[in-house]
């Protein structure tokens, strides 16, 4: 009697990673271009009267943080992990949808309720790669925060993902501080507040819940 062995999980990444690699790649980068193209104008051509979110007594805690600048910026990596995790085409697309589906909702919010955190979010650095963020992404399209809702909604699906390849409980473990890390950094480095951060975080976590559930039922469909 033959015994078989399931296949170590890291071979399963390395088959998703290797799946379509340049459309995954070529996909992302347009997707985030026409993503700023959209959140940008909507940012800087406001058709209502802007909001101020105020600060909260954990703001004021939660004092200006360089150090948190690389991990705000690496959350464009980590969105990029579920692309790139992506099985096969039609679920490559699923996704694609569904992530679209989050941030356009997110930008008709900022549409109809343009917010800002300029006059409360304390002070921030004015040089160096600070200089070049806040001239690229001021203060404004703030609530709710789509740097979070993007993150918690990529950290549902990685940990989906995560837990159908056997993945080792510490990278699971690294996806939530990673996950936990970005958020924190949105904070830190001034360009949210509490209030942003907890409505991002909800819009994250309802998109997430709605998707993977319509994603369970479509394969369980499939079968």
């Amino acid at each position: 009697m033959s015994t078989q062995h399931a296949a170590p999980w890291w071979h399963g990444l390395w088959r998703r990673i290797t799946t379509l690699p340049w459309l995954k790649a070529a996909g992302n980068a347009a997707f985030l271009v026409l993503f700023f193209r959209a959140y940008l104008a909507i940012q800087r051509h406001p058709q209502f009267e802007v909001t101020q979110i105020p600060a909260t007594a954990i703001d004021r805690w939660i004092g200006f943080q360089p150090w948190a600048l690389a991990l705000y910026l690496s959350l464009w990596v980590y969105t990029a992990l579920p692309v790139a995790l992506q099985p096969d085409l039609r679920r490559l697309v699923r996704y694609s949808l569904h992530i679209c589906a989050l941030c356009l909702f997110g930008l008709a919010v900022f549409w109809l309720w343009p917010t800002s955190v300029s006059e409360s979010v304390g002070q921030r650095a004015a040089g160096g790669m600070f200089a070049a963020l806040h001239a690229v992404d001021e203060a404004g399209n703030a609530c709710p925060s789509l740097h979070v809702a993007t993150a918690v909604f990529s950290f549902f699906w990685l940990r989906a993902m995560l837990i159908d390849m056997s993945a080792p409980r510490w990278l699971r473990l690294a996806n939530f501080c990673w996950c936990i890390g970005i958020c924190y950094s949105t904070l830190a480095v001034k360009q949210h507040l509490v209030i942003d951060v907890l409505a991002g975080a909800a819009l994250g976590l309802v998109g997430a819940w709605w998707s993977l559930r319509s994603a369970s039922r479509a394969d369980a469909s499939m079968q």
